[in-house]
Protein backbone atom coordinates (compact mmCIF):
# COMPACT_ATOMS: atom_id res chain seq x y z
CA UNK A 1 0.00 0.00 0.00
CA UNK A 2 1.26 3.47 -0.74
CA UNK A 3 1.68 5.75 2.26
CA UNK A 4 -0.94 8.19 0.99
CA UNK A 5 -3.62 5.52 0.65
CA UNK A 6 -2.65 3.36 3.63
CA UNK A 7 -5.73 3.08 5.89
CA UNK A 8 -3.61 1.97 8.87
CA UNK A 9 -1.29 4.98 8.59
CA UNK A 10 -4.27 7.28 8.14
CA UNK A 11 -6.13 5.79 11.13
CA UNK A 12 -3.05 6.15 13.33
CA UNK A 13 -2.56 9.78 12.26
CA UNK A 14 -6.18 10.55 13.12
CA UNK A 15 -5.84 8.63 16.41
CA UNK A 16 -2.81 10.76 17.38
CA UNK A 17 -4.63 14.00 16.51
CA UNK A 18 -7.82 13.05 18.37
CA UNK A 19 -5.85 12.03 21.48
CA UNK A 20 -3.92 15.32 21.48
CA UNK A 21 -7.13 17.31 21.02
CA UNK A 22 -8.94 15.15 23.62
CA UNK A 23 -11.71 14.94 21.02
CA UNK A 24 -13.93 12.00 21.96
CA UNK A 25 -16.09 12.26 18.82
CA UNK A 26 -13.07 12.30 16.47
CA UNK A 27 -11.49 9.41 18.38
CA UNK A 28 -14.61 7.25 18.37
CA UNK A 29 -15.29 8.00 14.68
CA UNK A 30 -12.27 5.83 13.83
CA UNK A 31 -14.08 2.72 15.08
CA UNK A 32 -16.87 0.46 13.84
CA UNK A 33 -20.01 0.25 15.95
CA UNK A 34 -19.23 -3.37 16.81
CA UNK A 35 -15.59 -2.71 17.73
CA UNK A 36 -13.93 -5.29 19.97
CA UNK A 37 -10.88 -4.04 21.87
CA UNK A 38 -8.36 -5.99 23.91
CA UNK A 39 -7.03 -3.00 25.81
CA UNK A 40 -3.89 -3.02 27.91
CA UNK A 41 -5.51 -1.01 30.70
CA UNK A 42 -8.01 -2.10 33.36
CA UNK A 43 -10.48 -4.19 31.35
CA UNK A 44 -9.91 -7.57 29.72
CA UNK A 45 -11.94 -6.40 26.72
CA UNK A 46 -14.31 -3.71 25.59
CA UNK A 47 -17.15 -4.53 23.18
CA UNK A 48 -19.11 -2.02 21.16
CA UNK A 49 -18.74 1.65 20.40
CA UNK A 50 -20.56 2.68 23.61
CA UNK A 51 -18.00 0.96 25.84
CA UNK A 52 -15.17 2.39 23.76
CA UNK A 53 -16.66 5.90 23.94
CA UNK A 54 -16.92 5.57 27.75
CA UNK A 55 -13.24 4.58 27.88
CA UNK A 56 -12.22 7.58 25.75
CA UNK A 57 -14.31 9.98 27.83
CA UNK A 58 -12.72 8.67 31.02
CA UNK A 59 -9.20 8.82 29.57
CA UNK A 60 -9.50 12.34 28.16
CA UNK A 61 -11.29 13.77 31.20
CA UNK A 62 -8.62 12.30 33.51
CA UNK A 63 -5.97 14.44 31.81
CA UNK A 64 -7.11 17.78 33.21
CA UNK A 65 -4.94 20.49 31.62
CA UNK A 66 -2.45 17.95 30.27
CA UNK A 67 -2.30 16.81 26.66
CA UNK A 68 -1.09 13.50 25.28
CA UNK A 69 1.27 13.51 22.34
CA UNK A 70 1.02 10.12 20.65
CA UNK A 71 3.80 9.22 18.23
CA UNK A 72 4.05 6.14 16.05
CA UNK A 73 7.00 4.11 14.91
CA UNK A 74 7.65 0.85 13.13
CA UNK A 75 4.24 0.90 11.45
CA UNK A 76 3.63 -2.17 9.30
CA UNK A 77 0.45 -2.64 7.31
CA UNK A 78 -1.04 -4.74 4.58
CA UNK A 79 -4.43 -5.20 3.08
CA UNK A 80 -6.69 -5.52 0.10
CA UNK A 81 -9.73 -3.62 -1.10
CA UNK A 82 -11.89 -4.49 1.93
CA UNK A 83 -9.59 -5.32 4.87
CA UNK A 84 -6.42 -3.78 6.27
CA UNK A 85 -4.21 -5.00 9.12
CA UNK A 86 -1.38 -3.25 10.82
CA UNK A 87 0.77 -3.01 13.89
CA UNK A 88 3.02 -0.36 15.40
CA UNK A 89 4.61 0.92 18.55
CA UNK A 90 2.95 3.99 20.04
CA UNK A 91 4.57 6.33 22.52
CA UNK A 92 2.21 8.32 24.72
CA UNK A 93 3.85 11.42 26.21
CA UNK A 94 1.94 13.55 28.71
CA UNK A 95 2.76 17.24 28.40
CA UNK A 96 1.77 20.08 30.72
CA UNK A 97 -0.19 23.10 29.56
CA UNK A 98 3.15 24.91 29.10
CA UNK A 99 4.56 22.10 26.94
CA UNK A 100 6.77 20.38 29.52
CA UNK A 101 7.10 16.60 29.12
CA UNK A 102 5.81 14.94 32.27
CA UNK A 103 5.97 11.18 31.61
CA UNK A 104 5.70 8.70 28.78
CA UNK A 105 5.04 5.07 28.04
CA UNK A 106 5.24 2.77 25.04
CA UNK A 107 2.47 0.48 23.86
CA UNK A 108 2.20 -2.13 21.13
CA UNK A 109 -0.91 -1.92 18.97
CA UNK A 110 -2.47 -4.16 16.33
CA UNK A 111 -5.39 -2.88 14.25
CA UNK A 112 -7.87 -4.61 11.97
CA UNK A 113 -9.88 -2.29 9.70
CA UNK A 114 -12.66 -2.88 7.20
CA UNK A 115 -14.12 -0.65 4.57
CA UNK A 116 -17.53 0.72 5.54
CA UNK A 117 -18.87 2.64 2.55
CA UNK A 118 -16.11 5.09 1.63
CA UNK A 119 -14.47 4.97 5.07
CA UNK A 120 -12.16 2.62 6.88
CA UNK A 121 -13.21 1.65 10.41
CA UNK A 122 -11.27 -0.18 13.10
CA UNK A 123 -13.27 -3.24 14.09
CA UNK A 124 -10.61 -4.84 16.27
CA UNK A 125 -7.76 -3.34 18.28
CA UNK A 126 -5.30 -5.12 20.52
CA UNK A 127 -2.81 -3.28 22.73
CA UNK A 128 -0.14 -4.88 24.84
CA UNK A 129 3.17 -4.66 26.59
CA UNK A 130 5.43 -7.51 27.59
CA UNK A 131 5.23 -8.92 31.12
CA UNK A 132 8.40 -9.42 33.13
CA UNK A 133 8.38 -13.08 34.21
CA UNK A 134 10.17 -12.37 37.49
CA UNK A 135 8.05 -9.47 38.72
CA UNK A 136 4.86 -10.16 36.73
CA UNK A 137 4.73 -6.42 36.00
CA UNK A 138 4.06 -4.93 32.60
CA UNK A 139 6.88 -3.28 30.71
CA UNK A 140 5.85 0.21 29.59
CA UNK A 141 9.10 1.33 28.00
CA UNK A 142 10.45 -0.24 24.85
CA UNK A 143 13.89 -1.71 25.38
CA UNK A 144 16.22 -4.09 23.69
CA UNK A 145 16.85 -4.50 20.00
CA UNK A 146 14.63 -3.18 17.24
Amino acid sequence: MSQTSDPVQEALARYCAAAYDKNVDAFVSLYADEVHVFDMWNSWELRGIGAWRDMAMGWFSSLGDERVVVTTRDVVSSGNGELALGHATLTYTAVSSDGKELRSLDNRITLALRRVGNEWKIFHEHTSGPIDHKTMKGTIKRGGSR
